[in-house]
């Protein structure tokens, strides 16, 4: 009896703790959210992994299953999936320095085949991501910025808080989230087939990005020589700043096991001539110039949501870039934020007063670069007129301070509500702790939540006389 009173302690104090009015005092084990009965309170899905086929590695996915559990207050739980899949660990930084993972997973019939389900109340699909945060101890990031992503109308990832167990270990607090891939739902663009080589066929679509290569967890973090011909090509022109800096695009759709030769010398060339374009003389020409080769409108938002997010891989790492058939080129989908909101003790990466395209000015020295494009797009008064009417439209909806705010206030209390905050940090106790590559330790859950709010606001402040001084 006197273990009960001990623990129950305990547990109170912890959510005292998560509320915001008290220091965290952790259990050794994690509570499990209600699985069975009526579902009363709010409560985050339940991703159940198990019977595995072996130890979860990174590359190639290994056989299990996977049981989803829904709960809606007023229902019994619903099973929203149970069936197979192939599970990996996914990421390079995150999964070298973080003790918590984050999965990649397909789901499978029984034959072991990728088969497309909605899983909770995403659109149909058969690939998944799984992200666990870490590092970023709001727990929150990249759901914010996936969330700020809907307002500027272009696809970006679905996502959902959700909570893990593999085995019937506890993981943590997850957030579930689409894999970038072609699919009606997702980068709805043409599906380039194999026997597609000459003409109208070869134009699209492609998915490209700007990013490291796996290995990096392999103790090679950075280095060029990961990269070959077969995954990736090189730019041209490189950085602005950093002369040594090599800028690959990686085939990521077709992936680079399927690509053709001519498909690969055609995203090349197209890619090479808006380099070109962009480099030269006539840069701001309507028919020679960069405009002839890409979708504005999406350079502007990825160079807006990069510069809200302070997001210091910004431009250099996680970067797509996509063209469709008989289309331009375009930015995006956005892409892993978990560094981003003044979370990095690097390149000023806590800084909420600087320019993210100018990092190199700061941290010239570094293996990935920020391309010359952002420097160049900016001397055209075009552009930058485009930037800030898009700002002031953001800024006067969407993006307006107190709509923010509200996000975060929403994902906090939900995150409070359903006491995954508590159960995380029980799993993972690192509250208080230094995990790269942090700039601020918070001693309490919402001292994580008030940093990233003051920093943001900061931010909108100093973006708002920034881009109108363009």
């Amino acid at each position: 009896m006197q273990k009960i009173k001990t623990f129950t302690a305990l547990f109170l104090l912890v959510l005292q703790g998560c509320g915001g009015s008290g220091d965290s005092a952790v259990p050794t084990q994690p509570v499990r959210p209600p699985t069975s009965t009526v579902v009363t309170t709010e409560t985050l899905a339940r991703f159940d992994i198990y019977a595995l086929a072996g130890e979860i590695q990174d590359e190639p996915k290994i056989a299990a299953k996977m049981k989803v559990t829904q709960y809606i207050i007023g229902q019994e739980p619903i099973i929203n999936y149970e069936g197979d899949i192939g599970v990996e660990y996914r990421g390079s930084s995150s999964q070298f320095y973080y003790d918590k993972k984050n999965f990649g997973i397909e789901t499978r019939d029984a034959d072991q085949e990728g088969i497309s389900v909605a899983l909770l109340d995403f659109p149909e699909e058969e690939d998944w991501v799984l992200h666990g945060p870490y590092g970023d101890k709001s727990l929150m990031r990249n759901a914010l910025m996936f969330e700020l992503a809907k307002s500027f109308g272009h696809y970006s990832s679905r996502w959902q808080f959700v909570e893990v167990y593999v085995e019937n270990d506890y993981q943590g607090l997850y957030v579930l989230l689409e894999k970038i891939k072609r699919d009606d739902n997702r980068i709805n663009i043409n599906k380039l087939k194999e026997d597609e080589n000459e003409g109208n066929d070869l134009t699209g679509g492609y998915i490209i990005k700007l990013d490291k290569t796996n290995g990096e967890h392999e103790g090679n973090p950075g280095a060029y020589d990961l990269y070959t011909d077969d995954m990736s090509f090189i730019s041209k022109h490189g950085s602005k700043i950093n002369a040594i800096c090599e800028h690959h695009f990686i085939y990521h759709t077709p992936k680079s096991d399927e690509i053709t030769d001519q498909q690969k010398t055609y995203i090349q060339n197209y890619v090479h001539a808006f380099e070109d374009a962009l480099a030269g003389s006539d840069f701001r020409d309507e028919q020679k110039g960069y405009r002839n080769y890409i979708n504005v409108d999406t350079f502007v938002d990825y160079f807006l949501a990069t510069e809200l997010s302070g997001n210091v891989d910004g431009y250099r790492l996680s970067t797509f870039l996509y063209k469709d058939k008989n289309s331009k080129l375009s930015m995006g989908p956005l892409w892993d934020y978990n560094l981003a909101f003044g979370n990095a003790d690097y390149c000023e990466g806590w800084s909420n007063t600087v320019w993210v395209y100018r990092s190199e000015e700061r941290c010239a020295g570094g293996v990935f670069g920020v391309p010359f494009w952002w420097y160049q797009l900016l001397a055209d008064d075009d552009f930058k007129q485009q930037v800030k009417s898009r700002w002031l439209t953001l800024r006067a909806n969407d993006l307006a301070n107190a709509k923010i705010e509200q996000h975060i206030s929403t994902m906090q209390n939900t995150l409070l509500n359903t006491e995954a905050v508590t159960r995380n940090f029980i799993k993972w106790p690192i509250l208080g702790s230094y995990i790269w590559p942090n700039y601020y330790v918070g001693s309490r859950y919402s001292d994580e939540v008030n940093y990233l709010k003051n920093w943001l606001t900061t931010r909108l402040d100093w973006l708002d006389i920034e881009i109108a001084n363009l």
